[in-house]
């Protein structure tokens, strides 16, 4: 191993990988209000928020030179 430091490209990997599960989320989600599932749509619309801030947190922002600045 790398002594824990993530290269670029494992970033991107575990970026994609975390970005799948959102989206494999958002399906699962849809099918479980379908049927009526309020609980199981509930803890699985959890999972996909923070599958979402998790990949939300890991994309640089557009505005990352300006980070921290803020007009007056």
């Amino acid at each position: 191993m790398d002594g824990g430091k993530m290269t670029v490209q494992n970033k991107r990997g575990r970026l994609e990988t975390i970005d799948y599960v959102r989206s494999m989320l958002k399906e699962l989600h849809d099918i479980s209000r379908a049927e009526k599932c309020d609980m199981l749509a509930y803890l699985i619309e959890m999972a996909h928020i923070e599958a979402s801030d998790l990949v939300r947190d890991a994309r640089p922002s557009a505005i990352g030179a300006g980070k921290g600045h803020r007009a007056a």
